[in-house]
């Protein structure tokens, strides 16, 4: 029995496993693999869109997947939503039939971006995945939803708003899967593995297909996630606010120094000295940046570039008011009743949000709001189509005003943390979550918070105990040491990164091998290539020698629960 997507096939096509990359790249053999043009009610396919374009011995590199040389067949379609006179294009790489392994792989994209380009599809590629990306109908595959989401008189286009929120992915996963099965006639009575990888806005686009379309999924590599997205975006201005509340807006070599002086010393706190921070959580429980008040900084003047200023040498001891603009970042968001709103990132971080600008007129460091932030409150806000470009009147009230509001308006949408996944646990789908321990973009807390949402949720008659271990059975969290957001971490070169997420995802799918730890490789610095395990949460890493344990730690455990008492509603 064929799929109900299928169209009739040449013979071609029907020899599909016994054809070369070069017999299934063409247009004619993709238009007789096309998927029925109603495969979705309400959407039509367009076949005289196609176009295919073979491409061989192709370097691919990334820190996501390990870097290959790969061949592939590049096809891109449009489909059309009826009635609305709108274009998506989805763009899919094709393996030689004589590596496709029955799997599909859906990639995410960064920051407006539903996409992230070439980049990350050779990770399907290099283990046998046709592996697809949408332009979201955004207008091409390099318009940002953000660019699209606002309609000529400034009010909101809510399609637009629900293809970036999960609508685009879901329609990416049903084409992509048909088309798939048609190019290489994988018959029903056949399993098409479908994954999904990718990491921060592509990571809360991963979770808003498990958590709404659970049984279409086996398995997803999660990244980062950027959900809870009213808090999210709106606390990339708590640091701008925090500065000039305090009125203080330290120069940039100030708190790098903060940080690279915060890595030193919480360095040893997992029983290695590495120069990686892998206990954020005793950092914060036992170094107190205090401490630092009189250390000397000093940095080079730089020149400006299309991107950036030119800064002159900066040369100081940490202030107390540096101290203080520091430890009010890091202690997390507060409403002016000193009750907590949201958390802030780990120590250890960089200060990323608090980024000040030269003003070579007065000499003086000032305010330069954060990009993320203010294009947040100007686009989904005020709706006004303009970045927030003064935080006048601006107090930590309004920012608890604008993460409520923001949770009550697109809490069906970008918010993406509905806790309750039993359609995909039933399913048997699996989940590798993992976020760098030094992500200066997205707390890592977050995910931390989230994994607990479901495992209270979905297990809340079990123990601590016993119910993380039953989460741990099908869902993941790794809290990578060391890491940034999405990446390595050039203050802590010798911190770990898996890159190998999708090769571990597979096998834990296909062949049940359970990555009690996660596979870490150093991409850089003097230790590249060595391997390091990475402990699965709530177990954090303690070395004794060189043998790592991955410990259960009460004190630790407790640093990274919060309680979000400024806020009306549950907080998942």
């Amino acid at each position: 029995m064929r799929s109900s997507a299928w169209v009739p096939l040449t013979g071609l096509a029907a020899l599909a496993h016994g054809a070369s990359l070069s017999d299934i790249c063409t247009t004619s053999y993709a238009t007789t693999a096309f998927p029925a043009t109603d495969l979705i009610p309400g959407i039509t396919l367009d076949p005289s869109s196609i176009t295919t374009a073979l491409v061989t011995n192709s370097s691919v590199t990334s820190d996501f997947y390990p870097s290959s040389v790969i061949d592939y067949c590049n096809v891109t379609f449009a489909y059309s939503h009826n009635g609305r006179d709108d274009q998506v294009y989805l763009q899919i790489w094709l393996p030689d039939p004589s590596i496709f392994q029955n799997r599909w792989l859906s990639t995410g994209g960064g920051g407006y971006a539903i996409n992230s380009g070439s980049s990350s599809l050779p990770g399907g590629i290099i283990y046998g995945a046709a592996s697809g990306l949408t332009d979201g109908g955004f207008g091409s595959f390099d318009t940002n939803a953000d660019a699209a989401m606002l309609l000529a008189n400034y009010t909101l286009d809510y399609e637009t708003l629900y293809m970036f929120a999960y609508k685009a992915h879901w329609e990416l996963t049903k084409i992509g899967k048909a088309f798939t099965r048609n190019v290489y006639n994988v018959t029903d009575d056949e399993k098409l593995y479908a994954y999904y990888q990718g990491c921060s806005e592509g990571g809360r686009e991963g979770w808003s297909q498990v958590q709404r379309y659970g049984d279409e999924w086996d398995g997803a590599a999660i990244g980062a996630p950027a959900f809870r997205w009213s808090f999210q975006q709106t606390q990339h201005l708590w640091s701008n606010v925090v500065e000039q509340t305090l009125d203080y807006y330290p120069p940039p070599c100030e708190l790098e120094k903060i940080v690279n002086a915060t890595i030193t010393a919480c360095d040893p706190l997992d029983g290695k000295t590495d120069g990686v921070v892998a206990r954020s959580d005793l950092c914060a429980l036992h170094f107190n940046i205090s401490s630092l008040i009189g250390e000397a900084y000093s940095c080079a003047a730089t020149a400006g570039s299309h991107y950036s200023s030119a800064t002159p040498a900066q040369n100081g001891t940490v202030s107390a008011q540096g101290i203080q603009v520091a430890q009010t970042i890091l202690d997390g968001t507060h409403d002016s009743a000193g009750k907590r709103v949201y958390f802030s990132y780990q120590p250890a971080a960089a200060f990323d949000d608090a980024a000040t600008q030269y003003n070579s007129t007065t000499g003086q460091w000032g305010l330069e709001i954060d990009q993320l932030g203010g294009e947040h409150i100007g686009l989904l806000v005020y709706e006004n189509g303009t970045t927030l470009d003064s935080l006048a009147g601006v107090t930590y009230d309004t920012l608890k005003d604008w993460m409520i509001s923001g949770l009550l308006q697109y809490y069906s949408t970008l918010q993406t943390t509905w806790p309750d996944l039993t359609p995909f646990h039933t399913a048997g789908g699996k989940v590798i979550h993992f976020h760098g321990e030094a992500d200066a973009s997205i707390p890592t807390a977050s995910s931390v918070r989230y994994w607990e949402s479901v495992r209270s949720v979905m297990y809340p008659s079990l123990s601590y105990n016993a119910s993380a271990a039953a989460l741990n059975d099908w869902y993941r969290l790794f809290l990578v040491p060391g890491a940034a957001h999405c990446a390595t971490n050039d203050a802590m070169p010798n911190g770990p990164f898996p890159n190998k997420n999708l090769e571990v995802l597979i096998d834990w799918v296909e062949n049940g091998v359970v990555p009690v730890t996660l596979n870490g490789t150093v991409l850089q610095g003097e230790n590249e290539g060595q391997e390091q395990p990475i402990c699965a949460w709530p177990l954090r890493p303690l070395w004794n020698g060189d043998e790592l344990e991955c410990v259960y730690d009460q004190a630790s455990i407790d640093t990274w629960h919060y309680d979000l008492n400024a806020v009306p509603v549950p907080v998942y």
